[in-house]
């Protein structure tokens, strides 16, 4: 059964290039040259990949892909771009790209780095509830438990704890939360985690709870298990 590949690219010459060289490599191929069209195509399901183009009409790459990723498809996505700064390929990443090639480019090199993530290990799904010690976290329904108490957090702390969860045991750096939690790149030189981190340890140690979150001098925090 041949691989199917969903190529999303708005420059013709490019799209059909890339269609040819798939088919003739055995691939079932499917084009389009617009980003909401693309979208549709993608999340119809059944891709084995796609190649997606930076900057497209009436969807751009980087919010494709975003809400492919927050759709929970899983799919391989290689990013395409003509733009070659470091910066904008770490946007494509970060946005939930798999991998990134900037034009113009060699179509042996193009089917290598695919071929390369279709060879990847398939991601098991994820876990909808993350725990420590006693606090539970449901992703799904956004309720956050302590033992048989509820915590009620509003959207920001929920994602601070979601980010501490899935790193427990490990070191989290305040210039990690700044980047992770509130997508900042560079120190804004405020306090604005430390006065996050006290909120949300007086919701979770409330009542005598033993502290989840500890401080590590000139570190960061960590959450452990104990």
């Amino acid at each position: 059964m041949s691989r199917r590949i969903l190529i999303v690219e708005d420059d013709a010459d490019t799209r059909e290039f890339i269609a040819k060289g798939f088919a003739e490599e055995g691939y079932t191929v499917e084009a389009c040259e617009d980003g909401r069209e693309g979208l549709y195509h993608a999340t119809d399901g059944g891709f084995d990949a796609i190649i997606l183009d930076r900057m497209l009409p009436g969807l751009d790459g980087l919010s494709l892909v975003k809400s492919l990723r927050a759709a929970g498809l899983k799919t391989p996505v290689l990013m395409l771009t003509a733009m070659s700064a470091v910066d904008e390929r770490v946007k494509g990443l970060r946005a939930g790209a798999d991998d990134y090639l900037v034009k113009p480019f060699s179509f042996q090199e193009l089917h290598a780095r695919i071929e390369a993530l279709l060879r990847r290990p398939q991601e098991t799904e994820e876990a909808s509830v993350l725990t420590c010690r006693d606090l539970k976290m449901d992703l799904l329904t956004r309720r956050v438990t302590r033992g048989d108490r509820e915590i009620t957090l509003t959207p920001r702390e929920f994602q601070i704890l979601e980010f501490f969860l899935r790193r427990k045991n490990r070191v989290v750096s305040r210039t990690m939360l700044l980047e992770g939690v509130w997508d900042y790149h560079f120190d804004p030189n405020t306090n604005v985690v430390d006065v996050h981190i006290s909120k949300l340890r007086r919701q979770l140690d409330e009542g005598g709870g033993e502290p989840l979150i500890e401080t590590v001098r000139g570190a960061g925090y960590m959450m452990s298990d104990g």
